[in-house]
């Protein structure tokens, strides 16, 4: 299933650069999940720190479900499930402030 999800990295990727409130983005494979975040300063000399949004466990071959973290650091779940494209569309559409640099 590795291999499977490179191949999702990599497509999140091009779907996430090719719409301005994604551009930028990270993401990054841990286990069944893609998790997507920004790169914030941190601390006087300005290093940068992993800041995950939001994540994308994978369902089955082609279906992923949607969890936003919380300011405790925990995972929440939401009912939102489907296909890449499909999450990056929920995501553009009720969660920008999630995904938004600050």
């Amino acid at each position: 299933m590795q291999t499977n999800m490179r191949a999702a990295e990599s497509k999140l990727k091009e779907l996430l650069e090719a719409h301005q409130p994604t551009v930028g983005m990270y993401v990054r494979v841990h286990g069944d999940h893609l998790i997507l975040g920004r790169q914030q300063p941190i601390g006087p000399n300005g290093q940068l720190e992993n800041d995950d949004r939001v994540r994308l466990t994978q369902l089955s071959a082609s279906s992923y479900g949607l969890s936003v973290k919380r300011h405790t650091g925990r995972w929440e779940r939401t009912p939102f499930a489907g296909t890449l494209d499909e999450m990056v569309d929920i995501i553009l559409g009720c969660m920008q402030h999630l995904v938004a640099p600050y």
